[in-house]
């Protein structure tokens, strides 16, 4: 199937039931009739793509435990006075899903941000200054050893989003565990598109265009694409939609076997072309074929 088609799926799974159609008619109506915007006359430097997602979970263990039956290992974990604060779940050796504690002093569930993965992060925070876009402060070296800085977005629902990039250090963490934690079983490789849930649609979407040079999807405006060659992708949608909780989209190799996988090991999933997971927290994972790994597909 298509990346056409693939996007077409993603979109009816994050709009249909939230959006309606004669909304979305109108959004595309106005979408057409604005003004062209005259690009930058240099490209954007490329992503690697989605480097991860963050999400804070009532229970660490119970995250753990539920993410080893989809076949994601921990490929480690950063702690504080013998308590882990942050777990590190492996979906590939440039993805994964960080996973944090509620706390009494932090006890919002959900997504909490995304990080994308720089080929050159200097180059990125050059452009990004160049363009006018200010970073929160100058790149660094984080915790797990690799280069970091963050950029405040639009409102999401409990404030505004918080965007990381980062670029993978040889001897990081990440960088040291490549080759390990890939277990035989995941139910999906790769992580292909991420749902972002916003206060005002329209102003993320055009945040995203005109500030961070992505680029929109042919045939659905709401799906975007990340600067670069990855063909990962976000997509915009209300927080009505989602509220607070995340939402992620993976591709399978064997989409067959992945149905297989989570029946042996007794998670419910909702079977048709996407297969849909939910973890403790409710927050939602979508998996579909890796030949049809876009935001598209999912909404088919």
């Amino acid at each position: 199937m298509t990346r056409q088609q693939l996007a077409g799926r993603i979109t009816r799974i994050a709009l249909s039931s939230v959006l309606p159609s004669a909304l979305l008619v109108l959004f595309v109506l106005a979408l057409a009739l604005s003004p062209v915007q005259t690009q930058a006359a240099t490209t954007p430097p490329p992503f690697n793509g989605i480097a991860h997602i963050a999400i804070r979970v009532h229970s660490l263990d119970a995250s753990r435990d539920f993410y080893k039956k989809l076949g994601f290992d921990e490929a480690f974990a950063l702690s504080r006075n013998g308590a882990v604060y942050q777990s590190f779940i492996k979906i590939n050796d440039h993805q994964f899903i960080e996973i944090y504690p509620a706390t009494e002093k932090n006890p919002d569930l959900g997504f909490l941000h995304l990080c994308f993965e720089g080929t050159d992060l200097q180059a990125v925070y050059d452009d990004y200054i160049a363009r006018g876009v200010t970073p929160n402060f100058k790149i660094r070296k984080a915790g797990a050893g690799n280069l970091l800085f963050t950029l405040k977005g639009p409102m999401q629902a409990n404030g505004p989003q918080n965007i990381e990039y980062t670029q993978y250090m040889p001897g990081s963490r990440h960088y040291s565990d490549r080759g390990q934690h890939l277990g035989a079983d995941r139910v999906g490789t790769k992580l292909v598109a991420v749902t972002l849930a916003m206060q005002d649609p329209a102003a993320a979407r055009s945040f995203y265009i005109d500030r961070l040079q992505f680029t929109p999807d042919a045939h659905h405006p709401m799906i975007l694409n990340l600067p670069g060659t990855s063909g990962e992708q976000v997509v915009i949608v209300p927080v009505a939609s989602l509220g607070s909780k995340s939402s992620i989209l993976l591709s399978s190799p064997d989409i067959r076997r992945t149905g297989e996988l989570l029946k042996a090991k007794g998670i419910d999933f909702t079977d048709g072309n996407t297969l849909t997971v939910t973890d403790p927290d409710g927050n939602l994972i979508h998996i579909v074929p890796e030949r049809r790994s876009s935001a598209h597909e999912k909404m088919r």
